[in-house]
């Protein structure tokens, strides 16, 4: 995935289950669940291609309201940090690693909107 693309989104809700229902409805959508040792993270398929991801909000270490949250692919997480701090946003959780996904940082912009930062992990050779 390219620098400065949008990578991924998911969305944290308070009711998996109708949201799954209403996405799988309105969009099509289907849902495979993964384990994350403390809930099901579900990835939400079209066409046969991963798109999204959806969670229960009592998965987030922190209280926060519902929310979709984009993903913006870099490829220098250290420089991309630097470039937050650098340009007014803020940090909201430092990068952290997610095997097999990539490093990941969830941070704001200037006027406060939240994103996510991801340096992909390296696709394995084929």
């Amino acid at each position: 995935m390219a620098h400065g693309s949008i990578y991924w989104s998911e969305l944290a809700t308070s009711d998996v289950e109708a949201a799954k229902d209403h996405y799988a409805k309105i969009a099509g959508w289907t849902f495979e669940g993964m384990d994350m040792g403390g809930g099901t993270y579900w990835v939400a398929s079209h066409d046969g291609r991963a798109i999204a991801g959806i969670m229960d909000l009592k998965l987030i270490p922190h209280p926060v309201p519902p929310h979709w949250l984009t993903y913006v692919a870099v490829d220098d997480m250290d420089a991309a940090m630097g470039i937050v701090a650098d340009t007014g946003g803020k940090v909201i959780r430092e990068p952290f690693d997610v095997p097999g996904v990539g490093i990941i940082a969830i941070v704001s912009e200037p006027g406060g909107g939240g994103y996510g930062l991801i340096e992909p992990a390296p696709m394995p050779a084929s």
